[in-house]
């Protein structure tokens, strides 16, 4: 039987990484076998392109061709291999996020987002993404209590993050049976019980 796809979403802040972990051990408790992943990285290969990305200054568009080399190297050793053998792979960011900080944030065109997904992915899309939206002054409060040295992306300007998440929410009008928005400012227990929900859907 095919597994299933999952991508978690969202501005810096706005605490998908909080649920990623919680996620996976609920959907593992149901029975299922579990790939937990990250974009960039997930390969050896995007692991090292990831280090570049988040830390490395660059020319947009070489930033969104790695982000797309990384995502197919992740596509083709680890996401579509899983899927082909059953299991449900849980992904932390994915080609919606290129869509949000390199067309939203960076001001690339959706022309080319769109003909680099198309070429490393055709027609390839996960079966549930969970947007995780937040105000952005809300989302940088959280960011400044953060223990750890902030990437690259993090540390852009206010008005970058505003672009990333309009865009986010953009996608998500365009594709509202796939993207499903959660209001990242309730409580923990309370985005737990709607992610219960959106999971038994899928």
């Amino acid at each position: 039987m095919q597994g299933k796809f999952i991508t978690l979403e969202g501005v810096d802040g706005a605490g998908k990484s909080t649920h990623l972990g919680w996620l996976v051990e609920h959907l593992r408790a149901r029975g299922r076998v579990v790939v937990q992943t990250r974009e960039p990285g997930g390969t050896p290969l995007g692991e090292k392109l990831r280090e570049l990305l988040l830390h490395e200054p660059m020319h947009l568009e070489t930033e969104a061709l790695l982000m797309f080399a990384a995502r197919r190297e992740h596509l083709e050793l680890v996401i579509k291999p899983a899927l082909l053998r059953g299991d449900w792979v849980v992904c932390d960011r994915f080609t919606d996020a290129s869509f949000a900080y390199q067309g939203g944030g960076r001001g690339l065109s959706v022309e080319k987002l769109g003909q680099l997904e198309t070429w490393v992915q055709g027609n390839f899309q996960p079966d549930l993404t969970l947007l995780f939206d937040l105000p952005i002054d809300i989302a940088a409060q959280r960011m400044a209590g953060a223990d750890r040295q902030l990437d690259r992306f993090e540390q852009e300007k206010t008005e970058f993050h505003e672009r990333v998440r309009a865009a986010y929410l953009a996608r998500a009008a365009e594709m509202p049976t796939r993207v499903r928005v959660i209001d990242a400012r309730q409580s923990v227990e309370q985005i737990k019980k709607q992610l219960e929900v959106l999971l038994s859907s899928v």
